[in-house]
């Protein structure tokens, strides 16, 4: 009787292959679990039936593998405000799980630990409390682990330490507290620790150093103590540890060097599971969907075999269903797959491997459409003076322009003009980004023209300049994304005209640091040095003058016009002239020059002196006369320096000179503030 009714079964498969095998029955009922999880009121994962296949490519954001198995859940950015359910474990060949971008609450459920194939586990940017599951360390498969952005709390768990492939760790800005296990580091694959803006205390574990592919380590905003490990030198820029007063070490500018009074209090680092002979693997480029996970068996899975006749049908089912199913989850995959053509993920993914995949994708300016369909980025060619083996490196992905900015939401909107808009993003390795979006009519039509701006974009390099992390260009939304650095702290102009104690009044010395800080930043655009050509800015302002977590000034918006049409350049130099930067000169040659930079500087340095927008002439007669009680801005209640003060006054004076030919250079005036 069982064998005619498994005889019956298999007919009606064979008649029928379209229909969910047994096995993705399973599936299917964890898939039901999950949406009545996440999406409680059905508001989203409508898609997502009880009679439905999740393979039929109907199921939203859900990717199977050639074996019919559910391989990615893609639901980042969905509006999704449930929890995620223990019912995820019964996905077993789940290798990308991405629910970023959500408001999900509640626990991580342990249960999450079953999924031995995931190897992408994505769940930042959310509301998610408690503790990370201390069994999450036995997800050996596990490469990109995202849980930042949430209310997490409890100490980092040991276990972490076992996860043998994990290329990025992001835990930064929770609640989490304790000490940063020793036990990280053995991830000898790691090349991304964030940390950052918790509440962690101990010392650094002297075995992070030693991780050999680390290339960054962020743990600012902890309340961290004892000796820096020197090794962590050669991270460069990538160490970052500002605000952990406790710290001290050698050759960190920024730190005290330590004394033997400080070793006694240096917490014992805490100790965890240590192995050796992992294998380094890169960040991947996109969700790898598991091809070994076939429709039998999953690794590690914990169900009984099933006894042989039962097995002799679903094996004689695979047989019959497989081959159909193979070219439409291939194709489907390959549609969804996360990191598409052209446009780089993670900040150029940080790795050889994903630039190597850029470089025999499609060109990114072909979707610029223009007239005459000359793409030099396409057939390899490098002309018109501009590398393409350096654009290509900057090349970024839509999908992950659009994941980074939770897909354009206006939550992230940082600003917005008549051609332009500046979005707040986070992108895969869990880094900041501001990311503005230029219309493609604002952009230059003659796409050499474009590609030349493009590469004078990508060589300027200068710590007082925002660093470019990449560009893309969609031809679905007709925009050119530029991929900067995020600066957190505004820009200059919030900091001028304070008033009734609503905003921050910059202490002297950090107004003399700022004003030293945009003289190099300038002297770097002007100079020939580096292996990049002078630059002229052409629209410094205060707006223009961005203020980082250390309240150091970087510039924006460098090169940006070398990208833009000429009548879009020109609109935007109405607000400079209204505010005052713009040099009387170019009104008789219309022409920018080192000097008519020089000018807007001048009007800066008097800005940031009487902490006002508005330059007015009695400012300047203050400068003229040395008055400074008609020159100074009166908040700094008279704290400081005259002889400085005096000196700067000077400085702005001879800037916004009439005469352009009465201006000193930018190499002169960081000559006279040294």
């Amino acid at each position: 009787m069982g064998f005619s009714i498994s005889l019956i079964s298999l007919l009606v498969l064979v008649t029928f292959p379209g229909l969910p095998t047994v096995s993705g029955n399973a599936e299917l009922r964890a898939l039901m679990e999950m949406k009545a999880s996440l999406d409680p009121e059905n508001k989203f994962l409508s898609s997502w039936t009880s009679h439905g296949d999740p393979c039929s490519g109907s199921f939203l954001g859900v990717v199977c593998n050639e074996h019919g198995k559910v391989a990615n859940i893609t639901l980042q950015g969905k509006g999704l405000y449930g929890k995620v359910p223990p019912a995820v474990a019964g996905l077993q060949c789940l290798s990308g799980l991405y629910l970023h971008y959500n408001s999900l609450s509640g626990e991580i459920p342990r249960e999450i630990s079953n999924l031995t194939e995931l190897s992408d586990l994505y769940l930042d940017v959310n509301n998610l409390s408690g503790s990370i599951p201390p069994e999450i360390g036995n997800m050996a498969s596990l490469q990109v682990l995202q849980l930042c952005y949430n209310k997490l709390t409890g100490s980092i768990p040991t276990q972490l330490g076992s996860l043998k492939k994990l290329t990025v760790l992001a835990l930064q800005s929770n609640q989490l507290t304790g000490a940063v296990p020793a036990s990280l580091g053995d991830l000898e694959a790691l090349m991304r620790l964030d940390l950052s803006f918790n509440h962690l205390f101990g010392s650094i574990p002297g075995r992070l150093a030693d991780v050999p592919l680390l290339e960054v380590l962020d743990v600012r905003n902890n309340t961290l103590t004892g000796k820096v490990p020197t090794a962590l030198k050669r991270l460069n820029e990538g160490f970052q540890f500002g605000n952990n007063s406790g710290l001290c070490g050698i050759e960190f500018g920024l730190l005290e060097v330590c004394t033997d009074l400080d070793y006694p209090n240096i917490k014992p680092e805490p100790f965890g599971p240590g192995t050796n002979g992992s294998v380094p693997k890169v960040i991947p480029e996109s969700a790898n969907i598991r091809m070994h996970c076939n429709q039998t068996h999953c690794s590690n899975s914990s169900k009984t075999p099933p006894i042989a006749i039962v097995g002799g049908v679903i094996a004689v089912t695979v047989t019959l269903t497989v081959t159909g199913l193979l070219i439409f989850t291939w194709h489907r995959r390959q549609k969804q797959k996360i990191g598409s053509t052209f446009d780089t993920s993670d900040s150029r993914l940080s790795t050889d491997q994903a630039k190597e995949v850029y470089r025999k994708s499609a060109s990114a300016l072909i979707s610029l459409e223009y007239s005459n369909g000359w793409d030099p980025l396409a057939d390899g060619r490098s002309g018109a003076g501009f590398s393409q083996e350096v654009l290509q490196s900057f090349r970024f992905n839509m999908e992950e322009v659009e994941s980074a900015t939770q897909y354009f939401s206006e939550v992230n909107l940082l600003g917005k003009s008549n051609f332009s808009a500046i979005y707040k993003g986070i992108l895969r390795d869990g880094s900041v980004v501001a990311i503005k979006s230029i219309n493609k009519s604002s952009c230059k039509s003659e796409e050499t023209e474009f590609l030349k701006g493009l590469n004078i974009l990508t060589s300027l390099r200068h710590e007082n300049l925002v660093g470019l992390r990449g560009f893309c260009c969609s031809r679905g939304r007709g925009e050119c994304f530029l991929i900067y650095d995020f600066v957190p702290n505004r820009n200059l102009s919030c900091y001028l005209d304070v008033k009734d104690g609503n905003g921050q009044v910059l202490e002297w010395s950090t107004r003399v640091s700022i004003i030293k800080g945009i003289a190099k930043g300038m002297e770097y655009l002007h100079s020939n040095k580096a292996n990049k050509a002078a630059l002229v800015h052409q629209n410094i302002s205060a707006e223009k003058v961005l203020i980082d977590q250390r309240f150091n000034p970087v510039l924006s918006d460098s090169g940006l016009h070398k990208l833009l049409a000429d009548d879009i350049v020109f609109s935007v130099l109405k607000a400079s002239a209204a505010m005052g930067y713009l040099a009387p000169e170019y009104t008789t040659t219309g022409r920018f020059t080192e000097k008519s930079d020089v000018y807007a500087f001048g009007v800066i340095v008097f800005q940031i002196l009487a902490g006002k927008q508005r330059i007015t002439h009695l400012v300047q007669l203050g400068a003229e006369s040395c008055k400074l009680e008609d020159l100074m801005d009166a908040d700094l209640k008279g704290k400081f320096s005259e002889s400085e003060a005096t000196k700067l006054a000077r400085i702005a004076l001879l800037c916004t000179h009439d005469s352009p030919n009465h201006r000193p250079t930018m190499v002169t005036v960081i000559q006279e503030l040294s």
